[in-house]
């Protein structure tokens, strides 16, 4: 069964990481920008097979993309991150 907080956790990862990735943003703005939206659409697809219901702060921040906040909602609260 997949772990599918997990992903969606390395997932959130790996869009901060594309967003820190200055040197391809400067060298091919384009390829970026399709890193992030192919990350971003990920990230939603991962959300929408979450289990539900989803706790209600945490599916505020899945909503208005507020990832930051949702990826320390996770490290936070997580099944299997907690104790």
């Amino acid at each position: 069964m997949p772990d599918h907080f997990a992903e969606l956790a390395a997932a959130l990862r790996e869009r901060l990481t594309v967003i820190a990735d200055r040197e391809l943003y400067a060298r091919d703005p384009s390829a970026h920008l399709e890193k992030l939206k192919a990350v971003s659409e990920k990230i939603t697809q991962l959300g929408a097979a979450l289990p539900r219901p989803i706790p209600g702060d945490f599916a505020h921040y899945l909503q208005r993309a507020s990832y930051e906040k949702a990826l320390a909602w996770l490290d936070a609260n997580a099944p299997g991150n907690r104790g």
